[in-house]
């Protein structure tokens, strides 16, 4: 399918084949008809690809210093490496989309197929939308028509904050798309209206429907002509829909508006507040979020959890129905909004001139495209072996800036990735040379090529698709953590005893250089050892999904596994009981500042301090081990020392956890056969580790691991 992408790096926008999305449980698949380019949001999207890099550091100060603490302890090669990575990120532009339900995720009970629907789908011929971001279209209103629904519902939120009455007056600042809508929802609230902009067209467009205007480019005084047109009281509130740099903007809102007014932000402006502006009329500010309630809440969008209409009365999804209503009853006229309407194929005529563009709002419109959730990409492959086929599941970062790179230079047969959206996927396929981008990995299980699936996706996912993938006699390799609880791990020994393929788990450090060199000078003997291991893993805010214990399964599950299989490597044991402290006098279940206490069947003892409170400019990881009277220091992968230990005292190269070496040993098994890389058993024992180390916290006691 066709879909319109920019990227970060250049600022190139392009019309992409790319994969149609699989719809997913929860979800509606749209066949899309028409979407509406957002020229204020898309212009700034586009501009900011164009800037150089050092424009785009001047805009983002705050990445600046994440920089700058990752080169401190990482170098300057791979932060360098990482940031160009995450430029060259393909951008899906858009999100006002209109078009026909082709299929329905479980779950949805609430459309079904043939149904005309508005979503804030991207610019694709098809779209996969969580149900809570998808609304029906009344009879009645043209897809042209709907397709402002999601805009319109951006100028209603601003509305919804500043609350007007009948009577009041509120003043429009910024009269493109969401200014005119938003100045026609005021209206028919009953309120008087004023607007504000220096684009004499759109204010000619405004005065159409009894809205009162002001061109500062024309000399009028923003601030003097709204007094005089309140009688010298100042407008009830002010909503600022325009998107500048200045701070001037605010200081008039302040100045023009009324004892105890509100001031609503929707747009993007300098806020270089005066107190004082604020101070002597008590003033209220508040910035919109978007369409409205459930934004950005994972529960509502992603989950599909809606909030009840008795206690949150407008939600977003009910801000969609609300502006498609309101076009129904012709409360608000978006007609002359249109300014052309053009044909996806042709999508350069509004991005190639997108920033000198006076138009105010642009469509797109598609015709009936053929669904497919496979393209081939490259066809250089074609030569290769038909049965040494490597397939990734999961374009995420891992895929993009670790695994993929430590692949290439290799020998492996990359015939295969999996992404969600098929965005990601097409252009790392592109980038790295992968015969096929897809959106459906049960449909590459089936495929005689591929021998060994490789799991990159979200937690959550992991254990259902190794089962699946062991069911269809593939070979798995599988990002950490293996299982997110019992149950799962009993189905995957399950599909693993019954079948004759490989899995082996991501535990990528023991196969690091500095750990093998570490194994190499404590030897083979069964000595019990001390190992302590810090991870000064950083704060990661809690509404992210790798704290979700459904989802991500808490990062002590999720990662600090890691340490316990390169303890076990270390030991040359494995873990008989757990002991889990974490901070705090009540601390939760996906805590992520904890000590584990590892007691082993050698008499090994290891421990694991997983913090996220310490500084990033330290260290990420340090290991320490003691042995006969002998101790090993490793720094973060880049430095280890040895005390004790005759004919070694250091080792340093650039960072190294044993990403490459890792990934060399996988492609030499595919292509040639062999064990796993980690014995199935000890696979199984660092699983049991974590789950025991989750249980201790719960019992405050010492859990054994069977």
């Amino acid at each position: 399918m066709k879909q319109i992408i920019q990227s970060f790096k250049t600022g190139e926008t392009i019309l992409e084949e790319v994969p149609a999305p699989q719809v997913k449980s929860g979800q509606v698949l749209i066949r899309t008809t028409k979407s509406l380019v957002s020229l204020g949001t898309e212009r700034m999207l586009v501009e900011f690809g164009k800037s150089s890099l050092i424009a785009k550091a001047r805009q983002q100060p705050d990445k600046v210093k994440q920089v700058l603490d990752k080169i401190k302890t990482e170098g300057l090669m791979p932060t360098l490496e990482a940031v160009f990575n995450k430029l060259g990120e393909p951008l899906p532009l858009g999100y006002c989309n209109v078009g026909v339900v082709e299929a329905v995720g479980q779950g949805v009970s609430e459309f079904k197929v043939g149904d005309r629907v508005a979503s804030n789908g991207p610019h694709a011929e098809f779209v996969s939308v969580p149900k809570n971001l998808v609304a029906l279209i009344p009879d009645g209103v043209s897809d042209e028509e709907a397709s402002f629904t999601v805009i319109g519902s951006i100028g209603l939120q601003g509305i919804r904050l500043c609350n007007p009455t009948i009577g009041e007056t509120i003043v429009v600042t910024g009269m493109g798309l969401i200014g005119l809508m938003t100045a026609q929802l005021l209206r028919a609230n009953g309120c008087k209206v004023i607007g504000i902009d220096f684009d004499q067209s759109k204010l000619d467009l405004a005065k159409q429907w009894g809205i009162e205007t002001i061109n500062p480019g024309k000399g009028d005084d923003p601030v003097k002509t709204v007094l005089e047109l309140t009688d010298n009281i100042g407008a009830d509130g002010v909503i600022i829909t325009a998107s500048t740099k200045t701070n001037d903007v605010i200081a008039q809102a302040a100045q023009m508006s009324r004892k105890r007014g509100r001031i609503i932000l929707v747009g993007v402006i300098g806020l270089d507040i005066s107190r004082a502006d604020f101070y002597e009329k008590e003033l209220t500010f508040q910035v919109s979020c978007s369409y409205g309630p459930g934004r950005y809440d994972d529960n509502y969008e992603a989950k599909g959890q809606d909030y009840p209409l008795s206690f949150v009365r407008w939600t977003e999804q009910r801000n969609f129905q609300t502006i498609l209503n309101a076009i129904k009853a012709s409360d608000i006229n978006v007609k002359p909004l249109i300014s052309e309407v053009i044909d996806i194929d042709d999508y350069l005529k509004i991005y190639g001139e997108i920033g000198s563009s006076k138009s105010i709002a642009s469509i797109l419109s598609y015709k009936d495209a053929v669904y497919a959730n496979d393209i081939v990409v490259s066809e250089s492959r074609k030569s290769e072996s038909k049965s040494n086929g490597l397939a990734i599941v999961g374009a995420g970062n891992f895929t993009k800036m670790t695994m993929l790179p430590a692949l290439k230079g290799t020998n492996a047969n990359l015939s295969h990735i999996i992404s969600s959206g098929g965005v990601s996927g097409t252009a790392l396929a592109k980038k790295f040379n992968i015969s096929n981008s897809a959106t459906d990995y049960e449909a590459v299980l089936k495929e005689e090529t591929v021998n060994t699936v490789a799991i990159t996706t979200r937690h959550n996912l992991h254990a259902p698709m190794v089962i699946k993938s062991l069911q269809a006699n593939k070979n798995v390799f599988v990002e950490k953590p293996l299982a997110l609880n019992t149950e799962e791990l009993n189905e995957i020994v399950d599909a693993y005893t019954n079948g004759n393929s490989t899995l082996t788990v991501g535990f990528n450090r023991r196969f690091s250089p500095y750990a093998v060199k570490m194994k190499s000078l404590l030897g083979n003997s069964n000595t019990p050892i001390h190992v302590i291991a810090t991870m000064n893993a950083g704060m990661i805010p809690a509404n992210v999904w790798v704290h979700d214990l459904k989802v991500g399964g808490g990062r002590i599950i999720g990662e600090a596994c890691h340490f316990i299989d390169l303890i076990s490597y270390f030991t040359g044991s494995k873990v008989i009981a757990v002991c889990m402290n974490a901070m705090g006098k009540a601390p939760e279940e996906n805590t992520d500042n904890a000590t584990l206490l590892l007691k082993y069947a050698n008499g090994s003892n290891g421990v694991i301090n997983y913090f996220a409170n310490g500084s990033k400019s330290y260290s990420k990881e340090r290991v320490e081990v003691y042995s006969q009277e002998r101790t090993l220091i490793l720094d973060n992968w880049r430095n280890l020392k040895g005390y004790g230990f005759k004919g070694f005292s250091k080792m340093k190269t650039k960072m190294d956890k044993g990403h490459k070496d890792q990934f060399e040993l996988l492609v030499n098994q595919i292509n040639n056969g062999g064990e796993a890389l980690i014995p199935f058993d000890e696979l199984i024992n660092t699983t049991k580790a974590s789950f025991a180390a989750i249980e201790s916290l719960k019992t405050a006691a010492w859990v054994d691991v069977e």
